[in-house]
């Protein structure tokens, strides 16, 4: 795809295991977040915070969105490099998609904010939104997601129980499981309760496939995972499969930078990609790697291409 424009919010489509082929937009700058969650694929937050804010212009987002090229994505996502739950103009943000995409358009949030009615508002304007739940008291809330101090984990619940009783869309929740850290026969009882409690519409189960902000956080394994999906009555996503990605600048180089910013990439994806814009990808690959922001990280035998952000 060629634009005549940069693209500073919008990025992909990439493929996403729950929702097809997505169109990402993400609202929220680098590592901006209400969490720091142990297994965060961007890495540790480095701007934490819990106020809602516009960090940026919501006109600028939409224009954006009103110059994309035809693709085949399947959905719109909300999401990006934070959360996206703190960007104040959510609502309008929403809207202003729907105006010039026929998608549907889903939110990925970490739920920590459906407490406060006009987040729970905002979200109303979206067709699905995925909050997750990892944790089951605040002892291990605090372990697992490292949240703001502000937010409490019994709030968080209510929060979500009295969104799902007002929201008439799709709620997915979903669960990141983790090796001896929350996938005991003993811990899935409790969040089984707990969902039971929040009665969303599916429940998926999720595992790290990229580099985790911490490296003692490791998948569990496939016996642990489908037992876990048993009494969770969840959908498992348990591979790891090479993803088709699109991208808009007419420099793929950018176009790259702009997908891992919120997303790394396995060097297979990487070559793939450049492989449809050079006759040598490799020369391109290499291009890319000297790149003064991008960085590699070898995990479970796979190189993985992330962006360093600016501290």
């Amino acid at each position: 795809m060629v634009m005549c424009m940069d693209y500073k919010y919008v990025y992909g489509p990439v493929f996403s295991r729950r929702l097809g082929k997505s169109l990402g937009v993400s609202p929220i700058p680098a590592k901006t977040c209400n969490y720091s969650c142990v297994y965060c694929q961007l890495g540790r937050t480095t701007r934490m915070t819990n106020t809602r804010q516009e960090f940026y212009p919501v006109k600028d987002i939409i224009e954006e969105i009103a110059n994309i090229p035809p693709s085949d994505a399947d959905v719109v996502t909300i999401v990006g490099e934070g959360e996206p739950t703190l960007y104040s103009k959510l609502d309008e943000l929403i809207l202003g998609i729907r105006k010039y995409v026929s998608l549907p358009i889903a939110v990925i949030t970490n739920g920590s904010l459906l407490y406060k009615p006009e987040v729970r508002k905002a979200l109303s304007y979206a067709d699905i939104v995925l909050p997750s739940l990892d944790a089951w008291d605040e002892k291990s809330f605090r372990r697992i997601n490292r949240p703001h101090p502000s937010l409490k984990f019994e709030e968080i619940i209510e929060g979500l129980k009295t969104f799902i009783k007002e929201y008439t869309g799709q709620v997915w929740l979903e669960i990141m499981l983790m090796k001896n850290i929350n996938d005991s026969d003993s811990v899935l009882s409790r969040i089984k309760h707990i969902v039971e409690e929040i009665s969303p519409d599916r429940v998926y189960l999720n595992v790290p496939i990229r580099p985790p902000a911490e490296a003692w956080v490791e998948p569990p394994d496939t016996q642990t995972l489908k037992k876990a999906a048993k009494i969770l009555n969840a959908i498992a996503l348990d591979f790891f499969t090479e993803s088709d990605y699109e991208i808009f600048s007419q420099n793929p180089i950018e176009g790259i930078i702009s997908i891992i910013k919120r997303h790394p990439m396995t060097e297979a994806e990487v070559t793939s990609l450049l492989s449809r814009f050079s006759n040598d990808p490799r020369m391109s690959v290499e291009n890319l790697r000297k790149h003064p922001r991008v960085i590699l990280k070898e995990w479970r035998s796979i190189t993985f291409y992330y962006y360093k952000v600016e501290q």
